[in-house]
């Protein structure tokens, strides 16, 4: 036989009852009138003792059954009357919780006048019917793996009152069914809690069969969600005197009276409030700030509280002077995409009610999907208390996503945003610096060729860095246009300049053209000088000979 079946832990719980080991059993322990006075006897009553004192270790955990410590009791004081079939028939309460039951198999027929029957918190993923006693009056199922209801009513048990089925996989039409009158004639409380229903009228008009219904627990499904479940709940099932743990008052009837015909007006719509106050403890940034810290850029500080949550449209601001932001993500509760969604043939039409709240309306043929949306508050400065004032209502059509939604949880956090605020002034001078740095850089860098335009591009990048650093840090509008124009009068600027080194350039090109030729010229000329001056001084030489008187005569 499996471990994990109901009948192999009942059993492993009744060995370790140790009926039939000491102090318990008929042993030689036990003192009788006809045995002889010994010092490894015991007395009745030192063994009734033993078996309830707190510090004994003898003393096992019976809390899996009440009739438990009784039997143990009665292993104590008439031994020969236990048998298999006596201690069987003995319990009429079992709570075996949380012991990794799976299989609920036919040894628990043993228990022939079992009347209550706990298995909470096992892997229960079917109840064979069959398998369960006819004189059983109190079934608990909580927590347990079970998706349907179709072999547990092949036939119920016909005495059954109490049947808890909470926290588990339900919700389908067929599990509707299967709670009718007609398979639960004298259930008196139905315990349905976290369960996945979401058709509230389907469900009600199949517990109205139930005639001896009584007490009725419905919390945790989906559709106890929308405003309308409590009215619509009581005034569907009059033979009802408590609903989710809370009597129902005549006066609480009297008021919801007669919305159960209006059902078609009724829409299945949840509503949530996220309300953000005042909050403190937050440390104070100027504490740690460097006290070497330049003048400039002015570093300021903003807090804003950012969260997300479930909703198909932009949330209803309750409040006149609170600023909010919303990025709605492209993922949808059943985590589909968004051309996955627009595929499905769903009308959504939203329309404004008289009280100014927006509702998404859709068809019964299609569910829409609900989007998780950022909200964040107004910005506020830094103060011990630091209120943000900021309430949203979100009104949500899917009922089943927003219950998921919930069951995560809903995280709020809180943001510092660090702003740097530099004046124009100060923009002027950097920039001005800047640009006698660059002037300085082109005129040893740039050849005599013009620039590409990729290179008077990278020449502005200082300046489009400081344009992107101003539009970035500061709060004001009003220095966007003139960065913009600071940094188109530095690039015309820069442009201007290498034009006049052109020229310059051309110029003393031009110049040193000129100077070259002249100096050419003048050796020319100079070379035409002293060949003419030879010329002269050969001729004057002639002449002087020919002159000359002839003294030999």
């Amino acid at each position: 036989m499996s471990s994990n079946t109901l009948s192999a832990v009942l059993e492993k719980q009744i060995r370790h009852l140790c009926l039939t080991d000491f102090p318990c059993g008929d042993g030689s322990w036990r003192k009788t009138k006809d045995s002889p006075d010994a010092a490894e006897t015991e007395e009745t009553d030192s063994l009734l003792d033993l078996l309830s004192c707190p510090h004994s270790p003898w003393r096992h955990d019976v809390s899996w059954s009440p009739q438990a410590p009784a039997l143990r009791k009665l292993a104590v004081l008439s031994p020969d009357g236990l048998h298999t079939d006596f201690i069987y028939n003995y319990f009429t309460t079992l709570h075996i919780v949380d012991k990794g039951v799976s299989v609920i198999d036919k040894g628990l027929l043993r228990f022939s006048k079992l009347k209550e029957l706990v298995l909470s918190a096992n892997k229960i993923s079917e109840i064979p019917s069959e398998n369960l006693p006819s004189t059983l009056k109190i079934l608990e199922l909580r927590a347990n793996l079970l998706s349907a209801l179709t072999s547990l009513t092949r036939p119920p048990p016909p005495h059954l009152q109490y049947l808890s089925l909470s926290s588990n996989s339900l919700g389908h039409h067929e599990d509707i069914s299967n709670l009718t009158g007609r398979h639960w004639p004298q259930l008196v409380c139905l315990d349905l809690s976290d369960c996945e229903f979401q058709d509230q009228k389907a469900l009600l008009s199949a517990l109205s069969t139930l005639t001896c219904l009584k007490t009725l627990v419905l919390e945790g499904n989906p559709f106890t969600l929308a405003p309308s479940y409590p009215g619509l709940t009581v005034d569907s099932l009059p033979q009802l005197s408590c609903l989710d743990t809370s009597w129902i008052s005549p006066e609480e009837r009297r008021c919801f009276q007669g919305l159960a015909k209006m059902s078609d007006l009724i829409v299945d719509h949840a509503s949530a409030t996220v309300s953000v106050r005042r909050m403190k403890g937050i440390p104070d940034p100027s504490m740690s700030a460097d006290e070497n810290a330049p003048e400039f850029p002015v570093v300021t500080y903003n807090y804003f509280i950012a969260y997300e949550f479930l909703s198909h449209h932009i949330p209803v601001n309750l409040e006149a002077d609170s600023e909010s932001k919303f990025d709605t993500a492209h993922v949808t509760n059943d985590g589909s995409s968004d051309a996955d969604q627009q595929s499905k043939n769903c009308e959504i039409e939203a329309s404004k009610q008289d009280n100014g709240v927006l509702i998404v309306n859709t068809q019964e043929t299609c569910h829409a999907a609900a989007h998780v949306s950022r909200h964040s508050t107004s910005k506020v400065t830094w103060s011990e208390f630091m209120d943000f004032s900021d309430t949203q209502k979100y009104i949500v059509s899917d009922l089943g996503g927003l219950k998921k939604f919930l069951n995560q949880g809903l995280y709020l956090r809180i943001e510092e945003e660090k702003v740097q605020k530099i004046s124009l002034q100060s923009n002027l001078v950097l920039l001005k610096t800047s640009l006698k740095t660059k002037r300085r850089n082109l005129s040893q860098s740039w050849s005599r060729t013009p620039p590409s335009e990729e290179a008077l591009a990278l020449s502005t990048f200082p300046c489009k860095a400081w344009s992107k650093e101003i539009i970035r840090s500061t709060s004001s509008v009003t220095l966007v246009p003139c960065a913009q124009r600071l940094k188109w009068k530095l690039r015309l600027h820069l442009k201007r300049i290498w034009e006049r080194r052109s020229k310059r350039t051309r110029r003393q090109r031009t110049r040193n053209q000129n100077a070259e030729e002249a100096v050419v010229q003048g050796r020319r000329i100079l070379h035409l000088q002293k060949a003419k001056e030879r010329r002269t001084a050969r001729w004057m030489c002639t002449q002087t000979t020919l002159c000359l008187p002839n003294w030999n005569q």
